[in-house]
């Protein structure tokens, strides 16, 4: 058995080192806020952050994962940025469906903890491994200009 920190809790996972933080997070943990789209790493919908950089939890394996911080969907409005992210999505009425959002916050609050002041150049740049279906990358952009200092 070993440990690993999700949301400053941490857990005792059974799990082989192969395995991707995603299934460990949704079907070990019951954590479903992050959630499943692609399996390859290039829609984001996946997207927690390890140590405070975004990564994509379904090409993440545990054996990358113990002895750092993860921080998911569920535990980011803890963060003073995460809160002000999550605040700006429903200011700006960002979610459309909804299933993209949890990997477009953690990618903007990542963002935003390294550039307070992102051009949209840098928002491009910073959201390009998110995909939105429904096509909310104009209430994303305002959202996250919303914030930033």
């Amino acid at each position: 058995m070993k440990q690993v920190t999700i949301n400053g809790i941490v857990h005792d996972v059974e799990v082989s080192d192969d395995m991707p933080l995603l299934w460990v997070l949704r079907d070990v943990l019951g954590m479903t806020g992050t959630k499943y789209g692609c399996g390859i790493a290039q829609c984001g919908a996946c997207t927690v952050h390890l140590d405070g950089v975004p990564v994509r939890a379904c090409q993440t394996t545990m054996d990358s994962v113990y002895g750092q911080p993860v921080t998911t969907i569920e535990g980011i409005g803890d963060t003073l940025v995460g809160a002000k992210v999550q605040a700006a999505w429903l200011e700006k009425e960002v979610v459309q469906c909804g299933y993209c959002q949890s990997g477009q916050i953690m990618s903007a609050a990542a963002l935003l903890s390294e550039n307070p002041r992102p051009t949209d150049t840098d928002i491009d740049d910073a959201m390009a491994g998110n995909i939105c279906r429904c096509g909310t990358y104009v209430r994303i952009r305002e959202a996250i200009h919303s914030i930033a200092v």
